[in-house]
């Protein structure tokens, strides 16, 4: 059991400081930039990780002895449901108003047409077919 803690340990310090690494954001990484702790931390197994967690992240309590996922949960966007959103409503109806006015223009471009047929029919006003 403590041959496994061994390796356990340092495996689980290693994959704890990468993902913070990953994690935080580029001008928080003090020292080098966050690319070359990445790869300290991956070479250096035992001692990247724990170099790291000493002095590559700065490590200050926030303004107003806020959390920093508060913040983020302060600084979410909320997305609604597109019946409540006021944009996408608009552009339904700016659409509607499009696909109104192509419809006139056909229901007009078809109106032209038969008119025009009937006229073929017809034959010219006041003029009588052949008789056969």
């Amino acid at each position: 059991m403590f041959r496994a803690l061994i390796y356990l340990l340092p495996l689980a310090l290693t994959i704890y400081a990468f993902i913070d690494c990953l994690n935080t954001p580029e001008d928080e990484a003090k020292h080098l930039p966050k690319i070359a702790w990445v790869f300290i931390i991956l070479l250096f197994w035992i001692v990247g990780p724990i170099v790291w967690l000493a002095a590559g992240k700065m490590r200050e309590v926030p303004a107003g002895g806020r959390t920093p996922s508060e913040w983020h949960r302060n600084h979410r966007h909320r997305w609604v449901a597109p019946d409540d959103n006021p944009d996408f409503l608009k552009s339904l109806k700016d659409e509607n108003g499009k696909d109104e006015a192509v419809l006139k223009d056909w229901e007009a471009d078809l109106r032209r047409r038969e008119d025009e047929l009937k006229r073929r029919e017809n034959g010219p006003e006041g003029s009588t077919p052949p008789a056969s």
